[in-house]
């Protein structure tokens, strides 16, 4: 679960790199849209897997 975050952090400051060093309006839409699916991860993910992952009810 940590790799899937570390993995999540990792895009959102590419798409942040991607913003700073854009010289064309394009390319800064391409890197807002990298950093928000990054944070989306962020939120979404871990998440999503510990209800799959959680210990089923007992019998």
């Amino acid at each position: 679960m940590v790799s899937s975050q570390i993995v999540a952090v990792a895009g959102a400051v590419f798409g942040l790199v991607i913003m700073g060093k854009a010289d064309s309006m394009w390319m800064r839409i391409l890197g807002a849209a990298i950093l928000i699916s990054g944070l989306y991860c962020i939120a979404v993910v871990p998440r999503a897997l510990a209800r799959r992952w959680r210990t089923p009810p007992p019998e």
